[in-house]
């Protein structure tokens, strides 16, 4: 069974389709990327993903269980996290209180047992504290523990979202153009974490990414999209030279 499958989803904002009749699935363990040029839908495509939007048309299933029951908030609890590609932090608090925020779909306490310290709720804390920690080692940003996010340079608060995500503890990924902001160097350093998070961690990964050298380098497939329709799908070597996708990205009406 496939881990997501979006089947013929669809969505208009007015008469515009944003989204139209997209379908593919995604197998654990896969980094599944979705270009395509501005416009295309593929925001619209992760937002109804993780259920900002609801599509007016079209099935979302992850294992198999449809997604459109639940709202935007239910979605961490189902194992799946995501990041944004403008970067969403509490800015005066430190990485730490960032990460330990992502720990929260996890809280089995109820809220008014959390200003009394009893013995299992201080075990929980611990158990907390350790789980960020391991991210905080595994991402390498242990040196920006204690700091807060609104001093820190933009390349660290990419990897700060991206390590509250995973304090999720998801089984699927979705990064909404995670080399977005980042220079060469920081781009390759990107493309070094999804691949250990695919491989260590065990988490299958769907991306959004304009940075095709990224793409070429972590992604299993890609899914081309244009004016909110499915191009092609296949290897990047493959769908990089369709005759559609060239016209796409030379600006040539479809």
């Amino acid at each position: 069974m496939s881990l997501l499958a979006v089947q013929n989803l669809s969505l208009s904002f007015g008469g515009l389709k944003a989204v139209d009749d997209v379908s593919f699935s995604i197998e654990p363990g896969e980094v599944y990327a979705v270009i395509g040029p501005n416009g295309a839908g593929k925001s619209t495509l992760l937002n109804m993903i993780s259920r900002f939007y609801h599509p007016s048309r079209g099935e979302i299933l992850h294992d198999g269980k449809s997604l459109l029951e639940c709202d935007a908030s239910e979605i961490p609890a189902r194992g799946i996290a995501r990041t944004f590609q403008n970067i969403e932090l509490f800015e005066r608090a430190t990485v730490l209180q960032n990460l330990l925020v992502g720990r929260q779909v996890h809280n089995t306490v109820p809220d008014w047992r959390q200003f009394v310290f009893t013995p299992d709720i201080m075990r929980a804390e611990r158990e907390h504290r350790r789980k960020v920690e391991e991210i905080i080692d595994f991402l390498e940003i242990a040196h920006y523990r204690d700091m807060h996010v609104s001093g820190l340079p933009y390349g660290v608060c990419k990897k700060v979202e991206l390590a509250r995500a995973l304090a999720v503890e998801p089984e699927l990924l979705l990064l909404d153009e995670p080399a977005s902001g980042l220079n060469p160097e920081e781009t390759e350093e990107m493309g070094f974490w999804i691949d250990d998070i695919r491989r260590d961690l065990k988490i299958t990964v769907l991306m959004i990414e304009h940075d095709m050298s990224l793409v070429d380098e972590v992604a299993d497939r890609v899914l081309v999209l244009a004016n909110g329709r499915v191009l092609t799908e296949g290897k990047f070597d493959d769908v990089k030279s369709h005759p559609d996708v060239v016209r796409a990205y030379l600006g040539e009406t479809l």
